[in-house]
């Protein structure tokens, strides 16, 4: 039996928005000047993780949710795709504003698995930082001539945020990270994005980036819904648990870790991120150094684990 975390190596894309903060902040060896994203979770076929560590290294975690469905307590043989993807995104410039589509849109007009539905832990941000998220139009007409007539201003809404903060944005939620923040971001395994306003800038043809008014038009959710998010905090020896959401796609929490714990898996697998500090789990005689920027996977095999260290991470699964 499988008894051993899998540690997964990123991948990264270059963002006209990006910068270095991967490389400054986690110590990633960043390939890009503008790297805006590291897919440090990922099965989707846009970014895959590879696999470092043990029996399994070298394949990526999409063979490895295909060819080794135990390790996800998945029973048989089923088809569909690796369900999240998790991200750290530096934005050294404003992102556009965009929007994600739900899994109905994405399934018949897309022709993709999943839509979107997301959440940011905002891992450091600037003074005066801010996010858009939501609008304030009333009805779909009142969006469409707004969108329309570019009313940027007054069809937006802006968040100041700071490190620490949780946003969650489901699907059909306008949406944009501002300059200066950098961001764990939690997700549905989707790649579709719907750009609504890019403050007209060029990309590196010269030319302005593509935009999606309609898509984004009928999947913007009309009003805006601001969802409440249930957040409570336990303690599990010199471990404290801060649940940030639990949803439809998947729940996520903050682990502080200040000493030592054991722990049972009680779910088909755990995706963890360690933001900051280091420590080590401890699994069936074997010890794994765990440290800020590590991502890995506890697959469901595992019967207890021990953690020990001082150490911040962010856990998810579905």
């Amino acid at each position: 039996m499988y008894q051993e975390p899998i540690f997964l190596k990123s991948t990264f894309h270059e963002r006209i928005w990006g910068g270095q903060k991967l490389h400054t902040l986690y110590g990633y060896n960043i390939p890009y000047e503008k790297t805006g994203e590291a897919w440090v979770i990922s099965a989707h076929p846009n970014g895959p993780s590879t696999i470092t560590n043990g029996p399994l290294a070298g394949k990526t975690l999409a063979d490895v949710w295909k060819e080794h469905g135990e390790l996800f307590n998945r029973e048989g043989e089923r088809n569909e795709a690796y369900p999240l993807l998790v991200k750290m995104l530096d934005a050294n410039d404003d992102l556009s504003v965009q929007v994600h589509p739900d899994d109905t849109f994405a399934q018949e007009v897309e022709g993709q698995p999943y839509g979107k539905t997301e959440c940011w832990y905002v891992l450091s941000a600037e003074p005066g930082a801010e996010i858009v998220l939501g609008h304030h139009a009333n009805t779909k007409e009142e969006l469409e001539r707004m969108m329309d007539n570019g009313e940027w201003d007054k069809l937006l809404k802006h968040v100041s945020v700071k490190a620490g903060d949780f946003i969650y944005v489901p699907s059909g939620t306008i949406h944009a990270i501002g300059k200066g923040i950098v961001i764990l971001e939690t997700q549905q395994s989707s790649d579709i994005t719907y750009r609504v306003y890019d403050y007209d800038r060029v990309g590196a043809t010269g030319q302005k980036r593509e935009l999606h008014l309609e898509q984004a038009k009928e999947v913007t959710t009309v009003p805006h819904q601001q969802v409440a998010v249930d957040q409570r905090e336990e303690h599990v020896a010199d471990l404290t648990i801060k649940q940030l959401v639990e949803a439809q796609y998947f729940s996520v929490y903050r682990w502080e870790l200040n000493g030592k714990t054991v722990r049972k898996p009680d779910q088909d697998f755990l995706q963890v991120s360690v933001i900051n500090g280091n420590a080590t789990i401890a699994i069936d005689g074997k010890t794994f150094d765990i440290e800020k920027g590590n991502h890995f996977i506890l697959p469901s095999t595992i019967e207890e684990y021990e953690l020990q260290g001082h150490a911040t991470m962010v856990v998810s699964h579905t």
